[in-house]
């Protein structure tokens, strides 16, 4: 069968992988908890789901613009109006199919080919494999847990060349939770700018951040310097819209045109009851934000103390998102030499499917999501526990 070569070197999501282990586990009646997905375990709210099944009741089933509807882009661009006072005009947003897409359309519109890309590592699985389809190349700037896996201008100019032109951040952090405070983004920002390296910032957890850490965001920058950042945002976690599959762009409207372009030719338009379910949303009322992240603090709270107390193990305390970065290569054996080999091994005898950090440019960690219930979280942590102390 013919493949093309750029798909020879390309990796499936390795969260995905696990997922579907896992699955593949329960299948055959192994009782299985699953701390390897990032997905809220509350539900859609109700205004939302209404807002869909009046879409569907008044008949708006139809194609609707590729950038999506009028009212959802005006709700997207009232959205940084309202949590950071900037003020953005409906051309210079645009609806995808999750921010996914919104990553994909971009690098697409931005990189050509032999371009590098800077990627702070700890950093979401997607992104390298991203760039490569893009005809560019990624360039993987280290990070320290005692950094709390946050990259410094120091760190990135230790990396960039000539062929930089693209620094693409994460705040917070899949799969650290990690958060750049308003100040580090600017310094970065900045320092962008003076290189002519242009910023793509992945802020689609920028609700899911917990106090006293603020809300991070360069949407101000970007209103100042519009040729210079993109700003990807999504409705998944936040509202627990994951299968919705609804992210956003704020950027130039030169380049929204162009990823508009791109998405015209390759899924056209997000589902109009999505989006009609959007504008819902991203209008508010917003009591489920509060409701979750009130139990996330709670929740990595729990899970911070437990994996803490197993010796060796160091674990920054993360800001926002919902996931755990802990490092367990002291349990490294030639048995299990790696983090692949560790998360097989909980799988397998725990019954607890988690994500080598192989998957995200850590070996040396493991990620936890902790967006489960808390009864749930403890018994999954108790059961690793028991097997990485061979207790």
């Amino acid at each position: 069968m013919r493949i093309s070569d750029r798909l020879k070197k390309l990796k499936p999501s390795a969260t995905l992988a696990v997922n579907a282990k896992a699955q593949e586990l329960k299948a055959q009646g192994r009782e299985i908890i699953s701390l390897a997905v990032g997905e809220p375990d509350f539900g859609t709210p109700m205004h939302v789901c209404l807002a869909a099944k009046k879409a569907i009741d008044d008949g708006f089933t139809r194609y609707t613009p590729v950038g999506g509807i009028p009212d959802l882009r005006a709700a997207i661009a009232g959205y940084y109006g309202q949590f950071y006072g900037v003020g953005a005009k409906c051309e210079q947003t645009m609806a995808s199919t999750g921010g996914k897409q919104v990553l994909y359309n971009l690098l697409m519109a931005l990189i050509n080919p032999g371009d590098e890309v800077l990627i702070p590592a700890p950093y979401w699985v997607s992104y390298p494999p991203m760039v490569e389809l893009a005809g560019g190349v990624p360039v993987i700037v280290p990070t320290t847990p005692e950094s709390g896996f946050l990259a410094t201008v120091r760190d990135l100019e230790a990396v960039c060349s000539p062929r930089t032109a693209v620094l693409l951040l994460n705040t917070p952090s899949n799969p650290t939770g990690c958060h750049y405070p308003q100040e580090a983004l600017d310094e970065i920002a900045r320092w962008a700018k003076s290189k002519g390296i242009f910023i793509i910032s992945d802020e689609v957890y920028d609700r899911l951040v917990y106090a006293p850490a603020k809300p991070s965001t360069l949407a101000n920058f970007w209103q100042q310097n519009p040729e210079h950042v993109a700003v990807v945002g999504a409705l998944s976690k936040s509202f627990c819209m994951t299968g919705w599959r609804m992210g956003w762009l704020l950027a130039h409207g030169d380049l929204v045109k162009a990823c508009s372009k791109i998405q015209g030719q390759s899924t056209s338009n997000i589902t109009s009851i999505t989006q009609k379910a959007a504008v819902a949303a991203l209008t508010g009322p917003w009591d489920l934000v509060e409701e979750m992240k009130t139990a996330f603090v709670r929740r990595r709270d729990l899970a911070l103390e437990v994996i803490r107390s197993w010796p060796g193990v160091t674990c920054p305390r993360p800001d926002g998102a919902f996931y755990l970065f802990p490092v367990l290569d002291r349990y490294y054996t030639k048995e299990t030499p790696d983090s692949a080999a560790l998360c097989t091994k909980m799988l397998e005898e725990a019954g607890v499917a988690l994500v080598p950090g192989s998957a995200f440019g850590d070996d040396r960690c493991v990620r936890f999501s902790y967006a489960v219930a808390d009864e749930v979280l403890l018994s999954a942590l108790a059961k690793v526990g028991k097997v990485l102390l061979g207790t």
